[in-house]
């Protein structure tokens, strides 16, 4: 018989519980940090769309619901004007 199972961590937890390892998930996103800068991670990001707007929000929606999103759709550039 075979068994599967998917363990996760709320990335936030150590934090949030202050917890006695918490320099463990700075130690943890420094390492995945450094591997993404010397290439050996790749991101899944195919698609940035900025600044973020109604347009390019309506944009990304289009392509996630119409399934032509390839990777992952990132809106950027939120400009905020104060009144």
């Amino acid at each position: 018989m075979k068994s599967a199972s998917l363990p996760w961590e709320f990335m936030f937890a150590r934090a949030m519980h202050k917890t006695s390892d918490m320099i463990e998930q700075h130690k943890l996103l420094s390492w995945v940090a450094g591997e993404i800068e010397s290439g050996n991670f790749r991101t899944t990001v195919n698609q940035v769309l900025s600044p973020i707007n109604a347009s390019t929000m309506r944009e990304a929606y289009l392509l996630i619901e119409t399934g032509r999103a390839k990777g992952k759709v990132v809106l950027e550039g939120f400009q905020w004007r104060a009144r």
